[in-house]
């Protein structure tokens, strides 16, 4: 693994990337099981706390690593005892709460394998996961058993239902009532690298969403882009926190089990994201390492402008992905907070695999960065050809690193679909769907989720670098920007835009405001990307976790003009 870095935020980076690269290598074994190394090898010391956890009702709790490897055991106990076995599929329901690591950690020493699903899935997201993949158990506390039972009856595989916090799951298992009965000693059963671990479906934009399964060495992989996006993690007295969702890679993979792995408490957080709330957790629990999308990073820049005035942070080290941060959040991280935000690309088949690491490598702002030791990259056209420096391709990664090493960061496929499992390659290069450049340097410039690209009048427009050029001007909070569909263009740039607190509003002063805006961006950018129409909206479509949902946005923009022809 890499060593840590006596670097701190603010220090001039030591560019040491080409040598860091070229000298890595993998070192997988040939055993190797989530729960033992992110949790029994840390229950040995009483006192070392795993999380930190707080609520919107404000109620608290702390739990060690020893109290959760007990609980761990204990629900295995259970698990078992329901007849729940290797390979077994197990659906967990559940936000950022203690339960959800503990149900985490005894799937794995299980071996079963964990399907975290978020607790905004309606009926219909709930019934196809859980029927799709055939889960034989599902863990859920009150925000999602309700629309469990709606659909409980279409699920024949799931046998089992076991409600947290008192949650009603018509007569089955209680958690609290089955851990009490339960045996608090559990020998875990042993796996390898390559065996199931994780199922995670992801969602395109097009037919049902894919279960990705992710075997236990995908954490292995993880673990390089972590360390460096986290300025060298762990160093002594690191916290972690991120509003990033535990049922998603980027909640899961990003921060929980990285950070148990490293025996570093983070902090999980039940309740909506917002810029003071953020501000509140950072102070009140010291936290020196955290993942933030760059709409979380917006929002947290638009409403303090000058956070070390009104808090006492202890941040040392900010990863963003999920979009491009965009040189005002880029340089606001830096002015603002001292801190260079590194940005991170991955997805949940393949994840962790491009980004910055501020101290060690230089970052340029705006880019993705480089490849993370470990994972040989490439920007490539249709036929599966990397591309020329400067020209826009789409992300891949190589299933080998640059020493011919299998790379253990990819998944093992999509659940019972080897037809897709097999056009997300071209040969030994895994599709990203997402669209970037590299220079000269090696760095990668994200142009975009090839869905969120489009055409207007014959440009090809990315919503990110049109989005970062309103969000400079000081009437917006915040700005997504999607294409409408139009008779004579194909498309034209279409801008939703948050206004800041105390924007003069009126039917004049909203068309000086659009004008203004129009200028502010056609004197910035190309001509072709202004938004010819913009629309003042309260709030952006996001995710509990603060990550904007262009998609929303841009079906809303389809209905409507389809409204109109009819």
């Amino acid at each position: 693994m890499l060593s840590a870095s006596n670097n701190t935020p603010g220090d001039s980076p030591d560019d040491s990337y080409c040598e860091l690269y070229d000298q890595f290598r993998w070192h997988v074994p040939e055993t190797f099981n989530i729960a033992e190394m992110c949790c029994a090898r840390w229950a040995g010391d009483p006192l070392r706390i795993a999380l930190f956890y707080e609520d919107e009702g404000g109620h608290e709790a702390t739990l060690t690593f020893a109290a959760l490897q007990e609980q761990a055991n204990r629900l295995s106990n259970v698990l078992r005892g329901l007849g729940v076995g290797r390979g077994d599929r197990i659906a967990l329901i559940l936000p950022q709460r203690p339960e959800t690591a503990i149900a985490h950690i005894a799937c794995h020493q299980l071996g079963a394998v964990a399907m975290p699903m978020s607790i905004l899935f309606g009926p219909d997201a709930l019934e196809f996961r859980l029927k799709d993949s055939a889960a034989v158990v599902a863990i859920a506390d009150q925000a999602g058993i309700g629309n469990l039972n709606l659909i409980r009856a279409g699920c024949p595989a799931l046998t089992h239902v076991i409600a947290v916090d008192g949650a009603d799951a018509d007569g089955d298992r209680s958690w609290a009532a089955a851990l009490a009965a339960a045996d608090p000693i559990f020998e875990s059963v042993e796996t390898r690298p390559g065996d199931p671990a994780i199922l995670i479906y992801t969602s395109g934009t097009t037919g049902d969403p894919k279960g990705a399964l992710l075997p236990q060495s995908a954490l292995i992989g993880n673990l390089t882009g972590f360390v460096a996006s986290q300025n060298w993690f762990p160093q002594d007295g690191d916290v972690f926190w991120s509003p990033a969702d535990w049922a998603w890679t980027g909640g899961l993979m990003d921060a929980l089990l990285p950070a148990l792995y490293f025996g570093k408490p983070i902090v999980g957080y039940r309740g909506r994201f917002s810029a003071d709330t953020a501000f509140y957790l950072l102070e009140k629990y010291g936290v020196t390492n955290t993942f933030l999308f760059p709409t979380a990073l917006k929002m947290m820049m638009k409403a303090v402008p000058a956070p070390r005035e009104k808090y006492r942070l202890k941040l040392r080290a900010i990863m963003s992905a999920g979009e491009a941060v965009g040189d005002a959040v880029f340089d606001w991280g830096r002015s603002a907070l001292g801190i260079t935000i590194n940005e991170m690309f991955g997805q949940t088949e393949m994840n962790y695999i491009v980004g910055n690491s501020a101290g060690r490598w230089l970052a340029k702002p705006g880019s993705m960065g480089r490849p993370y030791p470990g994972h040989r990259v490439a920007v490539i056209d249709e036929h599966g050809t990397p591309v020329a420096a400067g020209e826009t391709g789409e992300v891949a990664v190589h299933r080998f690193d640059v020493h011919g090493h299998p790379d253990p960061v990819f998944f093992l496929g999509y659940w019972r679909n080897p037809t897709a499992t097999a056009q997300k390659f071209s040969g030994d290069w895994c599709r990203t769907g997402d669209l970037a450049s590299v220079d000269e340097d090696g760095y990668l410039w994200y142009q975009g989720r090839a869905d969120d690209m489009f055409k207007a009048a014959g440009y090809r427009i990315g919503p990110s670098e049109i989005e970062n050029c309103l969000v400079k001007h000081p009437a917006v909070a915040n700005a997504a920007v999607v294409p409408k569909p139009d008779a004579e263009r194909g498309n034209i740039v279409k801008a939703f835009i948050v206004l800041t607190p105390g924007v003069s509003r009126g039917r004049q002063a909203d068309d000086r405001l659009i004008a203004e805006l129009q200028t502010h961006v056609r004197g910035k950018l190309a001509p072709y990307e202004y938004p010819k129409e913009i629309e003042f909206i309260d709030e952006l479509p996001m995710t509990t976790t603060g990550k904007l949902q262009r998609r929303v946005l841009r079906l809303l923009e389809q209905e409507r003009t389809a409204t109109v022809a009819g």
